[in-house]
């Protein structure tokens, strides 16, 4: 970047808010994927005029501009592929109003998850988005990627909570989407289109979001398998008979004695599969709605079925499912983490899929994630022979994903496309849907500057 482009930059949000030091910016290089890629400078604007300036400048010279949370996902998505300027959200950082009667929120993008949630709760409401990055995860990014998490088979995801947008656009100019009423048809739903887009199409500085009531009440259910079959079943019938848990979790044999063996938190490790199950709402309803789940458990052959009533049993439940993507990065540096998404009533048939392409490359393949919805979490693990195993993996990720469309599903559920999944998107896209998508793109980003090279591969290059 020349040094005349840098000085108008830094001069628009403050000497000490630029920097182009080489130790910031690796800083900002990577996310949780192993790709790196260093941009130019990285600026951190506090305030939406800046972002307007910041992006008119860039959309002029055409400087690529990445928007960026807390980096924390799994696709890419905030990594500068093309250099240029990481435009970092940290000071947009505050809560701006609770508001208990309408049961709406306005945020800013960079209130990490989990400080949002603590917020409304302490007022006698309920955000219920929960990505297991929830603790250090930002509303911004849950907004890019259109976030889930374990509460979505009750309640939904993050496109289902957001009412309104203040975005910024690759020109400069701010524009309104939406609003806090629960009821609004004026114009196009400009609000989904930017909630999922990945940072490619503008800059969220302000969201609306929709809160609910605190449930009254919640307890846990585990439950133990001898096979992942079983579970599965059992996932399908709980559903197919109208219960709707606040969660349905699993995990595979192998992630069980995976945490087992790294955090020591007496995990039944004989189990081929364990179901977390919880259920909330009204007190009074709570025991007839644990009870049918137990039942169901029961006569899908379950092991064991414990219930957890204390809040510290439940809290040790939950450390123990949110701990398992760290204890499998402690088995293998070389792991390729997928978020693929069948019908819920798919999902024993998507489990033997995944077990077979398992055993016909020889490698360790660990599941778990969010059965309630059908969102599978695919880890395909290399062997002993740790980085040779990488070609075995990346065509064992193909058949998957292949497996995954065959059955109705999608490629991803909750991680998005960003860079990782880019070749695949056809998989789900025919072409004139992705044409549109690039149409849609290029309106609104003519000169491609917004986070470019993300979400969709040039035609050719289109599976």
């Amino acid at each position: 970047m020349d040094k005349n482009l840098e000085k108008q930059f830094r001069a628009i949000v403050g000497a000490d808010h630029f920097t182009d030091a080489q130790e910031d910016l690796l800083c900002y290089a990577f996310d949780a994927t192993r790709e790196q890629y260093l941009p130019e400078a990285v600026l951190f604007p506090g305030n939406v005029q800046e972002v307007s300036a910041v992006l008119r400048l860039a959309n002029a010279r055409g400087v690529p501009v990445v928007p960026r949370g807390a980096g924390s996902g799994f696709t890419g998505g905030s990594l500068p592929l093309k250099g240029g300027l990481v435009m970092a959200m940290n000071r947009f950082d505050r809560i701006r109003l609770i508001d208990t009667d309408n049961l709406v929120a306005e945020v800013e993008p960079a209130v990490v998850t989990a400080k949002f949630q603590d917020a409304v709760e302490k007022v006698g409401l309920f955000y219920p988005p929960d990505p297991a990055s929830y603790t250090f995860s930002t509303l911004g990014g849950n907004i890019a990627e259109n976030a889930g998490g374990m509460r979505a088979v009750k309640y939904g995801v993050t496109k289902d909570y957001v009412r309104g947008l203040e975005v910024v656009l690759a020109s400069g100019e701010v524009v309104h989407t939406g609003s806090a009423c629960a009821k609004d048809v004026v114009g196009y739903d400009l609000t989904t289109l930017f909630v999922g887009s990945e940072g490619t199409l503008g800059v969220v500085t302000k969201a609306i979001l929709r809160l609910l009531p605190l449930p009254e009440a919640k307890q846990t259910l585990s439950a133990s398998f001898s096979e992942m079959g079983a579970a599965a079943r059992t996932v399908a019938e709980i559903i197919g008979r109208g219960i709707v848990p606040a969660t349905l979790e699993f995990l595979d044999g192998a992630s069980l004695r995976a945490v087992e063996k790294h955090f020591g938190m007496g995990l039944p490790t004989d189990a081929e599969a364990f179901l977390l199950i919880e259920v909330d709402g009204d007190q009074a309803g709570l025991d007839r709605s644990l009870n049918r789940v137990r039942s169901v458990c029961e006569k899908n052959g379950a092991l064991e079925v414990k219930v957890a009533r204390q809040k510290a049993e439940q809290d040790e439940l939950w450390r123990a499912r949110r701990a398992v993507s760290p204890a499998l990065r402690a088995i293998s540096h070389y792991r390729m983490n997928e978020d693929i998404v069948v019908p819920r009533s798919k999902i024993p048939e998507m489990i033997q899929r995944i077990q077979q392409t398992a055993e016909k490359y020889g490698i360790p393949i660990i599941s778990f994630g969010h059965a309630g919805d059908g969102n599978i979490h695919v880890n395909v693990m290399a062997g002993p022979a740790g980085e040779a195993d990488l070609p075995k993996m990346k065509k064992a990720v193909v058949e998957i994903f292949e497996a995954t469309v065959a059955l109705d599903g999608r490629i991803s559920g909750e991680h998005g496309i960003g860079l990782a999944k880019q070749p695949y998107i056809g998989m789900n896209l025919d072409a004139p849907t992705l044409a549109l998508c690039r149409l849609l793109k290029k309106t609104l980003d003519p000169n491609n500057i917004l986070n470019p090279g993300k979400m969709f591969p040039s035609e050719r290059e289109a599976l």
